[in-house]
């Protein structure tokens, strides 16, 4: 950090943490209405599909495209435009529903993901460079806290409006719009908000460190072989953060059948594993361990986690979802300062390639869903075809944990 690294950035954090809490928020409640669209508009399996497609694409396709506009406006006003550009998609779902337009419907996704894009890209690098570099993944744990937390809070928050057991087409509508003057309300707060705007070292190309830095002599951020390696594992890791949140309920209906209550109750395992994980990281970085050993040692629990789950009777194994959870936690919030260290002039450019990384959540799921087929000898999924299935989680971890090792420390 350079302009700001003497200035105290707890307000700025603070201002952050609120955004991260909103984005939770939002995402919690578009998360459970969305699924209620899709039974809505009667979708085959393969139109299924495309609303994963509609979600993860946007940050393939306006990944570089969010670069360039936050190398233009900075972090702050990426912030603004994202809102504003949200606030667009969530509307659109009011007559997506109305109208029972599944087009629209896309569209409504889509344009949402074009702003989460931007988000994703102007929040991520803006929390790792606010403060010291060795604590960077100790902050971004604390805006997981927030952004977790918030998905329970949402539901809460539907209860006010509607029958959670029971929701009806016209009980959507006052929530899309609550959340659209959330959105609209957050984007204009942050055209006034106190919130620095920040460079990394060597960012701006008009100081001494940019000439002096590793990445003074370098014409393209191709030329980074960390970062390269950084957005493979962040691809990856998004990819088995959600895929046990995708699978444990067909896993846990593989497992104990359809005649068990609540099998819903299953999904919480892996966001409170997560939650824990966040905690930990708070308190242990950097002041016990550094984020390059954190994520040594989760990839380590996320290798062992996964051999318990294939290994055990799925009764027991099933529970081995909240350690996959703990295991992740703390893989974003290191593989983003060490993907994006000593990037100077290219640190904004560099953080939207990270963004694409995140199509990850939709490519891993869908071979995961492929190899489920590809081993099941009956038309339901059996607990041994999931186990099977779930040997994907060991290499996508051995690869992070050598990013974590080797990876994040080349500079040639």
């Amino acid at each position: 950090m350079t302009n700001s690294k003497k200035s105290n950035y707890i307000i700025p954090l603070a201002i952050v943490s609120v955004l991260f809490f909103v984005i939770g928020f939002g995402v919690g409640i578009s998360g459970f209405l969305t699924p209620f669209l899709q039974d809505a508009f009667d979708l085959s399996t393969s139109q299924s599909y495309l609303v994963t497609a509609a979600i993860f694409s946007a940050f393939v396709v306006f990944g570089a495209p969010a670069g360039w506009i936050i190398k233009k406006v900075g972090y702050k006003y990426g912030m603004v435009i994202a809102f504003f550009v949200m606030a667009i998609g969530m509307v659109l779902f009011v007559p997506s529903s109305n109208m029972l337009s599944f087009p629209l419907f896309l569209i409504a996704l889509f344009v949402g993901g074009i702003g989460n894009t931007i988000l994703q890209a102007s929040v991520n690098p803006y929390v790792t460079i606010i403060g010291p570099k060795e604590s960077a993944a100790m902050r971004m744990s604390l805006m997981g806290i927030f952004n977790k937390s918030a998905w329970w809070l949402s539901s809460l928050f539907l209860g006010l409006f509607m029958d959670l057991n029971n929701v009806k087409l016209d009980d959507v509508i006052v929530p899309f719009y609550i959340v659209t003057g959330i959105l609209v309300a957050l984007g204009i707060f942050m055209i006034f908000a106190p919130l620095p705007e920040v460079k990394a070292e060597g960012e701006d190309e008009t100081d001494e460190a940019a000439i002096s830095g590793y990445a003074a002599n370098k014409t393209s951020v191709f030329q980074f072989p960390h970062l390269l390696l950084g957005v493979l594992a962040l691809f990856i890791y998004v990819g088995v953060e959600t895929l046990p949140m995708a699978s444990i309920i067909g896993f846990a209906k593989a497992v104990f059948g359809d005649s068990v209550q609540n099998l819903d109750s299953f999904a919480m395992y892996v966001p409170l594993g997560l939650v824990l994980g966040y905690v930990f990281g708070v308190i242990m970085i950097p002041k016990f361990m550094s984020q390059t050993v954190a994520l040594k040692l989760f990839s380590w629990i996320g290798i062992v986690s996964a051999l318990l789950l294939i290994f055990l009777p799925g009764e027991y194994g099933i529970y081995c979802m909240a350690l996959i959870g703990f295991s992740n936690s703390l893989m974003w919030p290191a593989i983003w300062p060490l993907a994006i260290a000593d990037l100077g002039k290219f640190t904004k450019t560099g953080a939207s390639m990270l963004v694409m990384g995140i199509v990850g959540g939709a490519v891993i799921p869908l071979i995961f869903g492929f190899l489920i087929d590809a081993v099941k000898t009956t038309e339901v999924a059996t607990v041994a075809n999931y186990q099977t299935a779930y040997w994907l989680f060991i290499p996508a971890y051995l690869y992070i944990l050598y990013f974590a090792v080797k990876g994040s420390k080349i500079r040639k």
